[in-house]
């Protein structure tokens, strides 16, 4: 055996590593592998590093940083992929690994197993919640698009937004596909959130156009989904056609089948408001104008119901005449009949009664028969003289000689009685004038000796409501 040892070749171990390298890549030049990927690592160089497995074996990959970037999705563990690359060592840790160049998903349904996972996650989050979103403007003058400055995209958005209501448009450029594409997206976003108010927008549209599921990967990543969330600004998502959904359409406040649809959902027609505003105003006109007759007829049926003003006031004039008319008999009827009623009174209330009265009782109280009770006496004692007082004042103030005291003077004819009218006392030949402390003689002007009769002045009415005619002395 020590013999045949020199006939082995000999290496060392970096030979050996080459010629096994060198072997295996001419061997299997271009490959294309399936597996699920794991342990999926971009580091800062921007090189992906993972490992393809299934059931029963593990193979080492590398991605190198330009392959990596213009790989239209993010890659995760648990995504079952097809990677195209050479195979080839790495001497180091004496393993063989992939090179890979391309990667794609192993199916759709592989990558919508990812995406719905993925909405499930999100939506147990909250971040799904319309009612959470803030509300779309009607009219808004600044609209913010997020899209690619390239293409027919933004053009379709101008033009659709120019024939239905000029507004101003802010566009923030962003890649819509690729590596880097869904962090660009979602800085767009953020960065229209933080502008100052009155540079900020109103409304914000996220488009792009067609594509396949890998194309619009970026609008399916997680930080796109978590910035149209959390945008205080409105968002109108408008990602493929009618019948592409990406997880943004979800977080967003509206989705648009199409970015065409979405400049449409923005704005409304401006034709379409002014003929509405044309047509509202002329249906307020008419209602106005119906509502101003009807009332106009209201007033007129309401005015004929009324009765003629003259009528009213004539109404009223007869039933003043009519009050003019009974008054005067009816104030000397009353006052008669409240001169009965004060002489019925004054006769009953004389001094010569209440003196007699006094003094019967003052005998009944002196009898030896009555036993006094000394209360009881002084009770009605007080009594009395309340009366006694009272019946004197009454009598006092009722007393000619009162009246005289106040100013008043009294007129007697020759034979006592009372001069009642100036005719009466013109005819005299004397008269006596009495005072409160005395009387004079007194002859009148006029009279059968003394020339012509002096008319004689009417008497003014008093305020108590005297007949006309009657003296002063009438009161007596």
């Amino acid at each position: 055996m020590a013999s045949a040892a020199p006939n082995i070749p000999e290496f060392s171990v970096s030979e050996l590593a080459h010629s096994v390298r060198r072997t295996l890549e001419d061997r299997f030049g271009l490959v294309r592998v399936r597996g699920e990927l794991s342990g999926f690592k971009v580091y800062g160089s921007g090189h992906a590093y993972f490992d393809l497995k299934d059931a029963d074996a593990v193979l080492a990959g590398v991605m190198w940083k330009g392959n990596y970037q213009r790989l239209g999705f993010r890659g995760e563990d648990g995504l079952e992929v097809i990677a195209t690359g050479k195979l080839s060592t790495y001497g180091k840790s004496s393993r063989y690994q992939l090179i890979v160049e391309r990667m794609e998903v192993a199916g759709v349904g592989a990558l919508l197993k990812q995406i719905e996972e993925r909405r499930r996650r999100l939506e147990a989050e909250g971040l799904f919640d319309r009612a959470a979103k803030p509300p779309r403007p009607f009219l808004p003058a600044h609209i913010g698009v997020v899209t690619s400055p390239q293409g027919a995209v933004i053009r379709d958005i101008l033009h659709r937004l120019h024939d239905r209501f000029p507004r101003r448009v802010t566009l923030w450029p962003v890649p819509v596909q690729g590596d880097g594409a869904a962090a660009r997206i979602a800085a767009a976003i953020r960065g229209f959130n933080a502008m100052p108010q009155g540079q900020r927008p109103d409304l914000l549209i996220v488009a792009r156009g067609g594509g396949s599921i890998e194309d619009l990967m970026a609008f399916n990543e997680e930080a796109v989904v978590r910035a149209a969330a959390a945008s205080a600004i409105p968002l109108i998502s408008a990602v493929g056609h009618e019948t592409d959904t990406t997880l943004i359409d979800y977080a967003s406040a509206l989705r648009a089948p199409t970015p065409t649809a979405a400049a449409e959902l923005a704005v409304p027609v401006r034709a379409d408001l002014l003929e509405t505003l044309a047509d509202l105003g002329l249906r307020a006109q008419r209602a106005e104008r119906r509502a101003r007759l009807l009332r106009a007829e209201r007033l007129g049926a309401l005015a004929a119901r009324l009765p003629r003003p003259a009528a009213i006031a004539g109404m009223a004039r007869q039933r003043l005449d009519d009050a003019g008319e009974r008054l005067p008999r009816a104030l000397k009827g009353r006052v008669r009949l409240l001169r009965t009623r004060f002489e019925a009174v004054g006769g009953r209330l004389s001094v010569r009664l209440l003196t007699q009265e006094a003094a019967r009782e003052r005998a009944r109280l002196e009898s030896p028969r009555v036993t006094p009770n000394p209360a009881l006496l002084r009770a009605r004692l007080a009594a009395a003289r309340a009366a006694l007082a009272s019946g004197f004042r009454l009598a006092e103030s009722l007393s000619p000689q009162a009246v005289l005291a106040r100013g008043f003077t009294m007129v007697r004819l020759p034979d006592g009685s009372l001069a009642r009218n100036a005719a009466v006392a013109a005819g005299a030949a004397e008269l006596r004038i009495l005072f409160a402390d005395g009387d004079v003689a007194a002859r009148p002007l006029s009279g059968p000796d003394a020339g012509p009769a002096v008319k004689p002045r009417p008497a003014t009415p008093r305020a108590s409501g005297g007949t006309p005619g009657d003296s002063q002395g009438d009161l007596f």
